[in-house]
């Protein structure tokens, strides 16, 4: 007797995944988990982050972050939450948390944010962008997940410019344009202008993405239109008024409007920001562009003390140096 016919393949897109590791993250991020509980999770099961970089991609204490952890844990086994592949249909309750994960795992491999002795970890940002790509093939039109794979492009495009041969991170500002991946940079504009030619309304990635394409369209940094980078800026900070987005507008406010009005913008985000070294950073520059010198020093020595990263402690001590 021959062998009964193959059954009609009703595999739903992620069954057709075949990459096990993003297999588990969609599993992972389940809805039933608050969505940073869910991110926070898979980020440590599956990405392998430890509990220390993870707390710093949330801004908050390490043992705040492995508390999150463990409470998340023990719901998915109060709650007997089924550890299996989510079907089809599933889908759309599931990818903001995916593509978070994969936003922070690039951001962790773009620039660590612990001591880690090659500040930029290439295996991070490529395991994220190939993850990104497979979305991106499962799902061409959904708006985010180009978005991300843009976003993703157009900045490891800068990765070989990001640090210099002695270790000192380089900002965008100084970096050598000519060096910056030619290839990245048009694949991550032809996927934004795809988006923005669809017309609809852009969320939190495009935005970003459509930000990173303005800063990779000029030559040079005189070249930059900053006005469409802060009205970009407003469109982001409508939808996500978090205050690391309030910080970065305020970079661009400073171009437009003056570093005094880019400071006071700054200072009121003291509450929220003020263990971060980014902050502290960008308060110091201001500053420094304000001719507050000792303001900008101290403001710098604090950026050092809270930073974690070899390259970044490297620049902000050249930074406080150079204002004697």
């Amino acid at each position: 007797m021959s062998d009964p016919p193959d059954p009609p393949d009703r595999r739903g897109p992620v069954d057709a995944i075949d990459d096990e590791r993003l297999r588990l993250i969609f599993t992972c991020c389940h809805p039933a988990l608050a969505i940073q509980a869910r991110v926070a999770l898979t980020l440590r099961m599956v990405a392998g982050l430890t509990v220390g970089e993870i707390a710093r991609a949330f801004l908050v204490q390490e043992s705040t972050m492995g508390q999150r952890i463990t409470r998340a844990k023990a719901k998915i086994k109060a709650a007997r939450i089924p550890h299996r592949v989510p079907a089809a249909e599933d889908l759309p309750a599931r990818i903001c948390g995916v593509l978070a994960v994969l936003y922070l795992v690039f951001n962790e491999g773009y620039l660590a944010t612990g001591p880690d002795p090659d500040p930029v970890r290439h295996d991070l940002t490529a395991e994220a962008i190939r993850l990104t790509r497979l979305i991106h093939a499962l799902l061409p039109q959904d708006g985010e997940t180009a978005g991300l794979l843009a976003l993703m492009l157009l900045t490891e495009a800068r990765r070989t410019a990001r640090v210099s041969a002695s270790g000192d991170l380089v900002t965008l500002v100084e970096q050598d344009r000519g060096s910056w991946d030619a290839a990245l940079i048009a694949e991550g504009h032809r996927l934004v202008r795809e988006r923005l030619a669809t017309g609809v309304a852009p969320r939190h990635y495009q935005i970003l993405a459509a930000i990173s394409a303005v800063h990779t369209s000029a030559r040079d940094v005189r070249d930059t239109d900053w006005s469409q980078v802060l009205a970009l800026y407003d469109q982001l900070v409508r939808i996500d008024p978090s205050p690391i987005i309030a910080l970065n507008r305020a970079v661009a406010v400073a171009e437009i409007d003056g570093p005094d009005v880019a400071l006071a913008a700054v200072d009121r985000l003291e509450d929220t920001l003020a263990g971060y070294h980014l902050y502290h950073a960008t308060r110091a520059d201001l500053l420094h562009r304000l001719g507050r010198s000792q303001q900008a020093r101290s403001a710098y020595g604090r950026a050092i003390e809270l930073a974690g990263n070899t390259a970044e402690i490297t620049y902000l001590t050249r930074r406080r140096n150079q204002l004697g």
